[in-house]
């Protein structure tokens, strides 16, 4: 369980939840979400060029401003936009509850991905697109960690939380 807290225009970046289920509720302010889902059966390309690199295709599932007070959005292991980012439009916090959390030893490693537009990988328009368009899919491809990324960590003081 963990409270963000974020000054306007700050950015959580695009990142992943892998196999974990993550109750989202944004407490005061607003934030607009960006979240993807992965196409099924995986499709994957590799990019050209001197640096090639690997990219996956996902659909769009969330696009849109949530300003408090708003519903609990829920993303689950593979569906509901496992694959999101989050940037403030106005001074804000959200609480997220992850159910199992983060733990790289058993597989749930917070990766973190650069989102390309579907025509930037596609030979051909629409080649692969089942329900939608264009629009509604990008190319994801695995990044470093941002290094302007900064997460402080702080220790809860209040009462005792019994489960």
């Amino acid at each position: 369980m963990c409270v963000f807290c974020f000054p306007t225009s700050a950015v959580i970046p695009l990142h992943d939840h892998p196999g974990m289920t993550v109750f989202s509720k944004v407490l005061y302010g607003s934030l607009h979400v960006k979240a993807y889902d992965w196409v099924e059966p995986a499709q994957i390309r590799e990019s050209k060029g001197p640096s090639s690199f690997p990219v996956r295709l996902a659909k769009l599932a969330v696009d849109k401003v949530l300003a408090a007070p708003c519903d609990t959005t829920v993303l689950y292991p593979m569906s509901g936009g496992n694959l999101h980012c989050f940037t403030a439009l106005a001074p804000c916090a959200v609480l997220d509850i992850l159910s199992p959390p983060y733990r790289e030893a058993a597989g749930r490693k917070c990766t973190y991905y650069h989102d390309y537009p579907y025509s930037t990988f596609s030979a051909r328009n629409g080649a692969g697109i089942i329900n939608g368009k264009e629009e509604d899919y990008a190319w994801l491809a695995e990044i470093e960690t941002p290094d302007d990324l900064y997460m402080r960590q702080g220790k809860y003081a209040g009462p005792a939380i019994q489960a």
